[in-house]
């Protein structure tokens, strides 16, 4: 007769993986920022890699190894976290003065601009509307 093994878990098998596999080098100070900045909207690689355009692989070398990218593409980088190219660098911001009184909305979008992307987009999708529909009538 054959004995048979049974092993119980109380959490499920997949919660015990890691996630990914860990390397074996330190990011580099780039893929460090760049890393960090993805991980504060709540993207993963993958999600980032299709803003990008380019693989899940691309953004995992960015991260972990020294690159030199070009202009382009840390611009697009940089808007894809809604972040400044410099501080993506990690230049010190600029100081620049406001352009003068900071409005109501001003605010509001400043504030929203620091939430999730996910409820990000769910006031986006209510906002659009009222905008196009103020263009088509500044149009006309």
């Amino acid at each position: 007769m054959q004995a048979l093994s049974v092993i119980e878990r109380s959490v499920p098998y997949d919660l015990l993986m890691a996630k990914g596999r860990p390397s074996k080098r330190p990011r580099s100070a780039f893929g460090e920022r760049l890393a960090s900045a993805r991980e504060q909207l709540g993207l993963s690689q993958m999600q980032l890699a299709q803003r990008l355009g380019v693989s899940q692989k691309v953004i995992t070398y960015w991260e972990r190894n020294e690159v030199a990218l070009r202009s382009e593409q840390l611009t697009a980088i940089a808007e894809a976290l809604g972040i400044s190219v410099e501080e993506l660098l990690g230049q010190p911001k600029s100081k620049s003065r406001p352009g003068g009184p900071v409005g109501k909305a001003r605010l509001m979008f400043e504030a929203v601009s620091k939430l999730p992307r996910r409820q990000q987009d769910k006031i986006f999708d209510i906002l659009e509307p009222f905008v196009k529909e103020h263009r088509k009538r500044r149009l006309a």
